[in-house]
C-alpha cells in the first residue's frame, strides 16, 4: 500500500495552511509530530477527502483520489474527540462500518467486532450506549470502529490524548502491536515527543504547514537537522541560549568552547540543550558553568524541573532525576557538558552535531 502527497497545498482566506507538502508513506504506521499549530489536522482532512487541497493531488496505490468523495475512499479517521453514534449500543458502533462491507456476514461481524472490542478493553461494554461511559470508554469505542473494518488509509489524530495515563500507555502498546505489520498505511498524528518515540517508527516532522524533516525518530532525536526540528521532539522544551562564533569558538554568556564544526567567520548562533542535560553540579572539568538565580522548583515525584533565571534575564530549565529542594531566590550555579549542546546557525541548521564539541576547561 502507498499514500502519496504530491505538492499539496491548502489556503484559507488568504492564509497558508500547507505549504507544498511531498510524502511517500507505505504501508504500516508512520508518526506525524508537530505542535498544535503545525498543521496535522489538515494535512489528515485532505487525505481523507474532508478537505479539498488548493493545489496538488493525493493519490493511494497509484491511483488519483484527490478529486474523490470521502465516502468513496477506503480510509477510516479517529478524532481527538471521540464521534460515537448516541443511539447505538457499544457493539452496534463497532459493527456500523462493518455492515456497509462487502464480504461480511452476520457471524464474521459478530467475531471481528468481539475481537476488536477485547484489544480495546471494552469487551464488557457491548452492550451500553455512549452515554453511560466514561470519556476514556468511549474514545476507546471510538478507536475500535475505526479498527473494524480494514481500509487503505487509517488516520488517528491524536486519539489518545484526552485519556488518563495507565490507559493511554496501555493503548499505545497495543497499537504499536496492531499496526507493526499493517498492510495499509496507518499515519498516527501527535505533538507529544514521548510518544513518537516510544512508537519508533519512521516520523514527519511538521511545522507551520511544512514538512520539516522525515526519517527515524531516533535519529531525529540524537542529531536534530534543525532547531526547529530539536524543538519538535523536545519535551520538555527545549532551552535555547544565545551564542557567538569567533575564530572556531563559540561564546555564550561568559562562558566559551571550541567547536568543530563551527566557521572560522564570527557570526551568531543559537544553542540548544534539552532540560535533562543540565545539572547542578559540576559532571566534567569541561562543563560550562552557567549562574543564575533559582525562580522556581516543580517536583513531580520521579523528577524535580529546576527554573533559574540567568543574569541576561533568560530562563534556563534542568530536570533533575528524584526530589529535590530548592528555595525561590537563592543563587545556583548549572552546569552544561558542550558535548550535549546542539549549535545552530542563523538558519536554523545544525553546526555539525554534539560529538564534535570540543571542550575545554572553562571556569
Amino acid at each position: 500500500m502507498e499514500l502519496i502527497l504530491d505538492r499539496v497545498q491548502v489556503r484559507q482566506r488568504g492564509d497558508v495552511w500547507l505549504h507544498e507538502v511531498n510524502l511517500e508513506l507505505r504501508g504500516g504506521m508512520t508518526v506525524l509530530i508537530g505542535p498544535t499549530t503545525a498543521g496535522k489536522t489538515t494535512l489528515m482532512r485532505v487525505v481523507a477527502g474532508l478537505l479539498p487541497p488548493t493545489a496538488g493531488r493525493v493519490l493511494v496505490n497509484g491511483a488519483d483520489v484527490t478529486a474523490t468523495s470521502v465516502r468513496k475512499r477506503s480510509v477510516a479517521f479517529v478524532y481527538q474527540q471521540f464521534i460515537n453514534y448516541p443511539s447505538l449500543s457499544v457493539y452496534e458502533n463497532i459493527a456500523s462500518p462493518l455492515r456497509q462491507a462487502p464480504g461480511f456476514a452476520s457471524a464474521r461481524i459478530d467475531r471481528r467486532v468481539r475481537e476488536i472490542a477485547e484489544i480495546m478493553g471494552i469487551g464488557a461494554l457491548l452492550g451500553r450506549r455512549p452515554a453511560e461511559l466514561s470519556g476514556g470508554q468511549q474514545q476507546r469505542t471510538a478507536i475500535a470502529r475505526a479498527l473494524a473494518r480494514p481500509v487503505d488509509v487509517l488516520l488517528l489524530d491524536e486519539p489518545l490524548a484526552n485519556l488518563d495515563y495507565k490507559l493511554r500507555e496501555q493503548l499505545r502498546s497495543d497499537l504499536k502491536s496492531m499496526f507493526r505489520d499493517a498492510p495499509g498505511v496507518v499515519l498516527y498524528s501527535t505533538s507529544d515527543p514521548a510518544e513518537a518515540l516510544m512508537f519508533a517508527e519512521p516520523t514527519v516532522v511538521l511545522g507551520e504547514g511544512r514538512v520539516q524533516q522525515v526519517g527515524d525518530v531516533a535519529d531525529l532525536y540524537e542529531q536534530p537537522p534543525t532547531l526547529a526540528v530539536a524543538a519538535t521532539l523536545s519535551d520538555p522544551p527545549l532551552n535555547r541560549l544565545p551564542g557567538v562564533v569567533r575564530e572556531g569558538r563559540i561564546e555564550c554568556l561568559g562562558a566559551a568552547f571550541p567547536a568543530a564544526a563551527a566557521r572560522a567567520t564570527s557570526h551568531d548562533v543559537t544553542l540548544g540543550v534539552r532540560p535533562h542535560r543540565v545539572t547542578v553540579e559540576r559532571t566534567g572539568p569541561d562543563d560550562l558553568a552557567f549562574p543564575g538565580e533559582i525562580r522556581l522548583a516543580e517536583m513531580t515525584g520521579s523528577d524535580t524541573f529546576l527554573h533559574l533565571l540567568l543574569p541576561d534575564r533568560r530562563h534556563l530549565v534542568a530536570q533533575l532525576s528524584g526530589t529535590h529542594r530548592f528555595t525561590p531566590g537563592e543563587p545556583a550555579v548549572a552546569y552544561i557538558d558542550p558535548a550535549h549542546i546542539f549549535v545552530f546557525d542563523e538558519t536554523g541548521g545544525r553546526l555539525g552535531d554534539p560529538s564534535a564539541v570540543e571542550a575545554e576547561p572553562h571556569g
